[in-house]
């Protein structure tokens, strides 16, 4: 996919720190055992899908929070370096920064407590003083790792200013009638799409039947993720469905943030929303193959390269 312009995306949501340890098996309570490796990585919805449409070539601008600690530095250094702007990456002086505490085990079982911190200052009022941001981009993006509130808010600031929202509601809850009219584009898994329309989804019939009663609530368009099957776009009058690429997958850890930069970063470009999924499928195909969260999303020549 050439680039057909660059339009501005605002992402509003979260960042952390993981901190992962490797074990041969979890503790049980009250319980201490030697773990192996440790690792420290970035981690956050937010700042996953920030990083990964910077990678794809779209001109990112950042709102989150952070602590005024070495985890909110770190945080800083690693956007700006990857051509962020981070103008509005706000240092919380009451709050640490965001942290999950995971154990691996040898069967890759994990436990994971997350400490949101500063993330769950992330208020409205911070979104007003990002007001600039808003007006200068095309397309927001966000995630539901932030209070219920600033999305809401963010949404409605947002449609108020004519941008489109897409919402990755992850992880799954419940959304006001407000916040799902002023969405553009849904984008949640079974799991998520289950928990907004009451649908158990077991097939692509269950998906679409998911789809539509979501688009009946007040969205304009779902894509529904289903893993390494693929993607299923519906506008409330067709539905397409967009087969996942067969790659060896390492870790998927990242696989949906990857997809949804992917997805904000091609309607920026103009493309339609089909055309955006399918190069979306293909970014996130490649961000499988390699470990780490933020560490897996490619970059833009390498999914413009992509061939089966």
């Amino acid at each position: 996919m050439d680039s057909l312009r660059k339009n501005k995306i605002l992402v509003i949501g979260s960042t952390n720190t993981d901190m992962v340890v490797r074990t041969d098996r979890l503790p049980r309570p009250g319980e201490t055992v030697l773990g192996g490796i440790f690792m420290m990585n970035p981690g956050g919805k937010g700042a996953n899908q920030a990083v990964a449409a910077a990678r794809l070539g779209a001109d990112v601008t950042f709102v989150c929070k952070t602590g005024n600690d070495m985890f909110g530095a770190d945080t800083r250094r690693r956007l700006a370096d990857e051509g962020i702007d981070t103008t509005f990456v706000y240092t919380d002086e009451d709050h640490p920064s965001g942290v999950a505490l995971i154990a691996v085990d040898s069967k890759a079982e994990n436990s994971i407590v997350v400490a949101s911190g500063a993330n769950a200052a992330l208020l409205p009022p911070d979104i007003e003083r990002a007001t600039a941001a808003l007006d200068a981009c095309e397309w927001v993006l966000m995630q539901l790792e932030t209070p219920m509130e600033t999305i809401e808010f963010a949404a409605s600031e947002a449609v108020h200013r004519a941008k489109r929202v897409i919402l990755n509601p992850a992880p799954a809850a419940v959304l006001s009638p407000q916040l799902l009219a002023n969405i553009y584009l849904l984008t949640p898994n079974e799991t998520e799409a289950q928990a907004i329309s009451g649908i158990g989804i077991d097939s692509l019939e269950t998906a679409e039947q998911a789809a539509r009663k979501i688009i009946g609530m007040g969205v304009q368009n779902v894509v529904v993720t289903l893993g390494a099957q693929g993607a299923l776009i519906c506008d409330g009058q067709t539905s397409t469905f967009v087969e996942a690429h067969r790659v060896a997958a390492v870790d998927t850890t990242a696989a949906g943030d990857v997809f949804n930069a992917g997805v904000a970063t091609a309607l920026a470009e103009g493309l339609d929303l089909e055309g955006a999924v399918r190069f979306a499928a293909k970014a996130a195909a490649l961000s499988v193959t390699r470990a780490g969260a933020q560490a897996s999303a490619p970059f833009r020549n390498e999914v413009d390269a992509f061939r089966l």
